[in-house]
């Protein structure tokens, strides 16, 4: 693309996925004052941001990126925050060990409230009313009212993201993310576990190298990088006039930046070349996020490369494969070639929730645990035969003990699907899964170290 890009470029392209306002000029004054009000986040930051992915394209860390389907206005509490974070921690804590490298931590949160839906219109009971967008579009009650888009609701959602941001540093620099006490509620997740003596290896090395820490004088009293982490948020770049009132110029570089959250990516329904959320992502200078589902081909997504990371930088793009258990070895093979083909610079990283929703006997939509994990060990299959890198993996997780994705150690059967099914949107793990998934994930990082040839190895 060579033609000139502004913040609002976007608006002269096709666009899907957007809602329809009722009233322009109140959408209009909205984003007028949201373009008055400061950054959620800091271009330095996301610079930073990149910086680290960067080292997950070279193999030298992993990514870990993950949270909520939809955040909402109702569940906006400190408590549900912190649960989350926690988890969060316990898994990036394990993936350390199990990778021997850094991860980078990045939320699907303080930000991610609009979701793209396969249709415009729901109906129940011989009633049609606007579908469901997210908590920033429209309300989830299923009433006329409710449903109509709302320009309100951005503010109510700006505000909120600043509230978590708020309560998320705090706890990333405040000591809540001391490793000792990390490390402590692994064991005692452990210790509880159906799994336990499977994770009781991996747990009892991490103890020991924490004890080798503390007799050689480093613990977190005298090292903050064992009691503070860097922690980035991100979500899907959907609600595009909300993205360009909250673009700003860095005052450093003069370069536009996405100020709504450090990472944005698009969703595998609006990533067609030539409309607006693919314009609106080329333009800015966070890292970007791309989806890439069964109908990727091998040349849309070299083109889409070219669109979105024209430098070919390291860092900028993330490439999220989301294509279902049975379906890995199909598609990923022949893009993982032509990217390596073309020299590409790029993380690779796994979805293996969005392509493994299924509707339950119950009546329930539910993604089957064992399906999530064989996305994964497909994913990391394919690298493998590939001689490339699995780079990272991108869930919908909560740290609540909700009742959503069916199986796990702790078994969640269909039946007790309707016991604490919470979700605005689509199943999440609950936080014994997403905990359980990091043993996993972090067994094979192992594996592909120990398999690693002798000169990456001395690298």
């Amino acid at each position: 693309m060579t033609q000139a890009w502004s913040p609002n470029s976007w608006r002269s392209k096709p666009a899907l996925q957007l809602p329809e306002y009722p009233d322009a000029d109140a959408l209009a004054k909205t984003e007028a004052r949201l373009a008055s009000f400061p950054p959620l986040v800091f271009a330095g930051e996301a610079r930073a941001l990149k910086d680290h992915l960067a080292a997950v394209s070279r193999g030298e860390a992993f990514l870990l990126q993950g949270g909520d389907c939809a955040e909402s206005f109702a569940e906006h509490g400190a408590d549900n925050i912190r649960d989350f974070f926690r988890v969060f921690l316990q898994m990036a804590v394990v993936l350390t060990y199990g990778a021997a490298k850094p991860v980078v931590k990045v939320g699907r949160i303080a930000g991610q409230f609009a979701k793209p839906r396969s249709s415009a219109m729901e109906t129940k009971d011989g009633v049609e009313l606007p579908s469901y967008k997210g908590d920033v579009v429209n309300g989830i009650e299923f009433d006329e009212e409710s449903r109509i888009p709302d320009p309100e609701r951005q503010i109510m959602a700006y505000r909120q993201s600043a509230a978590t941001l708020n309560l998320l540093r705090a706890f990333a620099q405040g000591g809540y993310a001391n490793l000792n006490h990390v490390h402590q509620w692994t064991l005692d997740f452990v210790k509880n576990s159906p799994q336990s003596q499977q994770y009781q290896e991996l747990a009892s090395r991490i103890t020991e190298s924490l004890d080798f820490m503390r007799a050689i004088g480093m613990d977190p009293e005298n090292n903050s990088n064992l009691r503070e982490t860097d922690f980035f948020t991100s979500h899907e770049s959907l609600l595009l006039g909300y993205e360009e009132a909250l673009t700003r110029d860095d005052s450093i570089t003069g370069e536009p930046y996405a100020t709504s959250g450090h990472m944005l990516w698009i969703g595998d329904r609006t990533r067609q070349p030539d409309h607006a959320h693919v314009e609106y992502c080329r333009g800015v200078k966070n890292p970007i996020g791309l989806k890439c589902g069964p109908s990727t081909t091998p040349d849309g997504l070299l083109e889409l490369i070219d669109i979105l990371s024209p430098d070919n930088e390291a860092g900028r793009l993330t490439l999220i494969a989301r294509f279902g258990h049975d379906k890995v070895g199909e598609h990923l093979p022949a893009l993982i070639k032509a990217v390596e083909r073309e020299g590409k610079k790029v993380v690779w990283s796994c979805d293996p929730m969005h392509g493994n929703t299924i509707s339950s006997d119950s009546g329930y939509k539910t993604r089957p645990f064992e399906r999530v994990m064989g996305e994964v060990n497909s994913f990391f299959d394919v690298h493998d035969a590939e001689g490339t890198i699995a780079g990272g993996v991108h869930v919908e997780m909560t740290g609540k003990d909700v009742t959503e994705c069916t199986g796990g150690a702790r078994v969640v059967s269909d039946s007790e699907l309707g016991d604490r099914y919470h979700t605005h949107c689509d199943p999440r793990l609950n936080a014994d899964q997403s905990i359980e998934l990091a043993f996993l994930v972090a067994d094979r990082l192992k594996q592909a170290g120990r398999s690693a040839p002798a000169e990456e190895k001395a690298a």
